[in-house]
């Protein structure tokens, strides 16, 4: 993304503190939301055993983040300065909270910006690539029917 946004000129500010910034919320997706919402979506949805401690422990650390993200919001439109690859990062994870099992109920500045970042020029085109998901994320049968396909990939 970095370089995508190098390559543009766009969605990464070229001034040093901007792109601290930026890269600061960037790096919160990698090392934070994408790795605990993952391990929640295994131990949630993938793994054979429901193993409630594994569970708990990611939905748990999962909401905490998101609690960052939401204080964070309330005082900021975007999660840098402006409208940059750290939203886009952070919102292809966040926006997928359901999948993982974890409430969003009273992150009303969170919420916010998830619609806001729907909302964004291209973002509806991409939900839909390689498929689109949103019936997975509302209807129970076919998210059970999906992790059960996505678990035969699962190496134990």
């Amino acid at each position: 993304m970095i370089y995508l946004a190098e390559k543009a000129g766009r969605l990464l500010p070229a001034d040093v503190k901007g792109r601290s910034r930026v890269i600061q919320w960037l790096m919160f997706q990698m090392g934070g939301v994408g790795p605990m919402m993952g391990q929640a979506n295994v131990f949630y949805r993938y793994f054979p055993e429901k193993l409630q401690s594994a569970i708990d422990r990611y939905q748990n650390e999962t909401r905490r983040l998101f609690e960052v993200l939401d204080g964070h919001l309330a005082e900021n439109e975007w999660l840098a300065d402006d409208y940059s690859i750290a939203d886009i990062a952070n919102w292809c994870w966040v926006r997928t909270y359901k999948w993982s099992g974890v409430s969003i109920d009273g992150l009303d500045n969170l919420s916010r910006w998830l619609d806001v970042m729907r909302d964004q020029p291209g973002m509806a085109e991409g939900l839909s690539v390689p498929f689109d998901i949103s019936a997975l994320l509302d209807n129970e049968e076919e998210a059970e029917k999906f992790a059960s396909n996505a678990q035969k990939t699962l190496q134990r």
